[in-house]
């Protein structure tokens, strides 16, 4: 028997249990593009109409959200916009693959169950990475038809399916790396996507900045890879040597570790329990400090860098009306450097929305373990439980807008020397709370009213980001796109604030949690 003895059936069996999960991921991202690009060509049917394009696009700010413009064309506006978007949420979908079929399966006892059979040691990791490698064939091939279909170019169309592809799969190789590093499921997921902002943030300082962080960056690889512009095939030799570095330090990982441990030591627990750990809060602050310190940290980075760039913005010289036209599709514009620092506060609350997500499934996670049985056998209460891990997500949410509205404005203020603009931006980025809120209620009432479909939770986070990011590009009915809990928030700065929308949210995030309390207190646990 080899290692990788029933690596074919394992693959099998993961396909089957992501049945639903993987097409959906898969028909999201690969039909982006070309949605994206049979809009554009709706907006700029001339190529005059693209002519004052690149000005407003290559300025600094937007570079650092969404990379640099490399041609002025349908196919090089496409690649440009849709670009980031693909390669984070393909990245996410790959991590998240690879650590359920691999580090999950550990953590649950269920490993060791196939492990006593006729199973290579390696076979369950080949078996993820396979999964994973597969779902990232299907974007390359669905983007690449669809662009197709859009009738541009073929060269671009593959390059372009091809660059979110490969970086799905550096992602799906990353994670099988952090798999091995810790025995909990939940830290490599969030090792894993720690280091994919890692990338995004190298990718945006070195796109405005030093060029040579851009080529740290597997996504600043996956931009170079210059879809629509005179595409540089050599670049995909950086993702293969990259990738077998990665696998090949995962694999070396696996075989030294016993299973369903990891290769960092946890530490040695104390002889006697803290007095903390005495009532559910404490508890609950004890599970959720690692993660949020993380949280709070890459929050403040990224609130730095994106308030550092927004200085540039202000600095683009006499627009056309084109362009003016174009800044309003992206969402309006009262000044330019307020127009930037509203989208990304923006941007700010569906990041923060995802740890929104992840504490509020933590509930979940708890029960699926079998530790939430033997507490609640003791005094404690459902209720009291539940509650003590939803007080992460709701007060840990606005810890993080917070944190990146703080560190926006500081950076933006020390730049036009105006430290006010501190406050200002934490006001901005706070009223992303209730929309965030609305995410943790809809986690709770899935959780209490049909447990098995918590996860679809995740789901919504996700319609969130596409509704918000990509209705307007993709010409969706404006009554379609304010069904994201985010679409009704004031785009603080530059509008007047409104308050009734963020009470009608709090309103609703309440409403969830009554419910899915209320349900949770009726059923059967586990």
């Amino acid at each position: 028997m080899s290692a990788f003895t029933r690596t074919g059936a394992l693959t099998r069996l993961a396909l089957r249990l992501d049945r639903v999960r993987l097409p959906v991921w898969v028909l999201i991202i690969g039909a982006l593009p070309a949605g994206t690009a049979a809009n554009y060509q709706k907006l700029y049917p001339t190529p005059e109409s693209l002519a004052a394009v690149r000005d407003v696009i290559n300025n600094p700010s937007l570079v650092a959200l969404g990379g640099p413009l490399f041609r002025v064309s349908i196919g090089g506006l496409t690649a440009w916009k849709i670009g980031a978007t693909a390669y984070i949420l393909a990245g996410l979908m790959s991590i998240f693959t690879v650590i359920r079929h691999s580090r999950t399966e550990e953590e649950t006892g269920r490993f060791e169950l196939v492990g006593a059979t006729v199973v290579g040691r390696y076979a369950p990791l080949s078996a993820a990475l396979a999964t994973a490698a597969l779902a990232n064939a299907g974007i390359v091939l669905v983007t690449t038809l669809g662009l197709l279909g859009t009738r541009l170019p073929a060269a671009g169309s593959f390059a372009l399916g091809l660059s979110i592809g490969l970086t799905g799969l550096t992602c799906a190789a990353t994670a099988a790396a952090t798999a091995q590093l810790t025995s909990s499921a939940r830290t490599a997921n969030g090792t894993a996507a720690a280091v994919l902002g890692v990338w995004y943030l190298l990718r945006a300082i070195g796109d405005t900045g030093p060029t040579g962080l851009s080529w740290i960056s597997p996504i600043g690889w996956a931009m170079r890879l210059r879809p629509y512009a005179g595409e540089q095939w050599w670049v995909v030799a950086l993702f293969v040597a990259w990738i077998a570095v990665l696998l090949g330090t995962a694999y070396a990982l696996a075989a030294r570790r016993d299973i369903g441990a990891g290769l960092l030591a946890e530490r040695p627990a104390a002889a006697t329990a803290s007095p903390t750990l005495s009532s559910p809060f404490g508890l609950a602050w004890r599970l959720h400090r690692g993660i949020l310190l993380a949280w709070v940290l890459g929050m403040a980075l990224a609130g730095a860098t994106m308030g550092g760039a927004a200085h540039g913005i202000s600095n683009t010289g006499h627009l056309s009306q084109q362009l003016l036209d174009l800044l309003a599709r992206m969402g309006g514009r009262k000044a330019l450097a307020d127009e930037f620092l509203a989208a990304i506060c923006g941007l700010a609350g569906l990041t923060a929305a995802a740890y929104t997500v992840q504490a509020t499934m933590r509930l979940r996670t708890e029960e699926n373990g079998g530790r939430v049985e033997p507490l609640l056998a003791t005094r404690v209460g459902r209720i009291r439980w539940a509650l003590s891990h939803l007080v992460f997500a709701v007060l840990g949410t606005a810890l993080l807008l917070a944190v990146f509205g703080a560190c926006a404005g500081l950076s933006y203020g020390a730049q036009v020397h105006d430290l006010g603009q501190v406050g200002r931006l934490t006001g901005a980025a706070l009223v992303q709370l209730p929309a965030a809120w609305t995410l943790a209620g809809l986690g709770v009432a899935l959780f209490g009213l049909s447990p098995r479909l918590a996860a679809l939770t995740w789901a919504g986070l996700i319609a969130c980001v596409m509704l918000v990011e990509l209705g307007a590009i993709l010409g969706l009915s404006h009554w379609v796109v304010d069904a994201s809990p985010f679409a009704q928030v004031p785009k603080l700065p530059g509008t007047a604030f409104t308050g009734t929308p963020l009470l009608l949210l709090a309103a609703v995030s309440i409403t969830f949690v009554a419910a899915g309390l209320a349900g949770f207190r009726r059923r059967d646990v586990g």
